[in-house]
């Protein structure tokens, strides 16, 4: 999976949709950055969440299982090679719905946070939303539902003390294009997602969760 994400680092760093957005806007905001504020930014892909921290005058340190992503540190979420509370702000997102153990991530997160951990990504929209994901990206392995993410969150010893979900209209085409989507699995996802379709783009929901030790 590294090496596919590895080419696909120069898409995702491009993608309007994950350099910007009400939700990135909120997850910085909800970390609260600034000069001397610590923090990890988990499964960086492109580097946007990193970017926008160091930005607000954060020292960031980004990992992902990617080398191609060039982040600080290559290894998975599930398995972060730093010490318990080394970082004052723990963030990671729209990427879990790719983690082999979502649970045991988070349980990650929390232990390498002294103090908050802030995480984004898609909720569940139905078995027909969970298919085309799939479809369209063999990565893909489940979205969760706003309570299976709290859930998440209190089994990692974090009281969510805050949470908003949002809309996102992704332009189709492109989303297809990211991950070089054959056109007969293409065809497939488009008839999957037919209920969500609007104008070219397909309304995908997501959560973002601030929690704290």
């Amino acid at each position: 999976m590294t090496d596919v994400w590895s080419e696909r680092a120069e898409a995702f760093g491009t993608s309007a949709t994950h350099r910007e957005g009400p939700d990135l806007d909120l997850l910085v905001e909800w970390c609260e950055p600034g000069e001397g504020v610590q923090a990890l930014d988990v499964a960086t892909g492109g580097g946007h969440v990193a970017r926008r921290l160091r930005e607000a005058g954060a020292e960031v340190v980004s990992v992902d299982p990617a080398p191609g992503m060039q982040p600080t540190v290559v290894a998975p979420a599930e398995q972060l090679p730093f010490a318990d509370g080394t970082f004052d702000v723990v963030a990671c997102r729209i990427a879990p719905h790719h983690f082999t153990d979502v649970r045991a991530a988070v349980r990650e997160m929390a232990r390498v946070s002294r103090g908050r951990v802030v995480v984004e990504d898609n909720v569940f929209m139905g078995d027909d939303v969970e298919q085309a994901e799939k479809l369209r990206d063999a990565t893909h392995v489940r979205c969760y539902s706003e309570d299976e993410w709290r859930g998440f969150f209190v089994d990692a010893g974090l009281h969510v003390v805050d949470e908003r979900t949002f809309e996102r209209r992704v332009e189709v085409e492109p989303w297809l294009a990211r991950v070089e989507t054959p056109e007969d699995d293409a065809a497939r996802i488009r008839e999957l997602l037919a209920e969500h379709l609007e104008d070219g783009r397909v309304t995908l929901r997501s959560i973002v969760l601030k929690g704290t030790k």
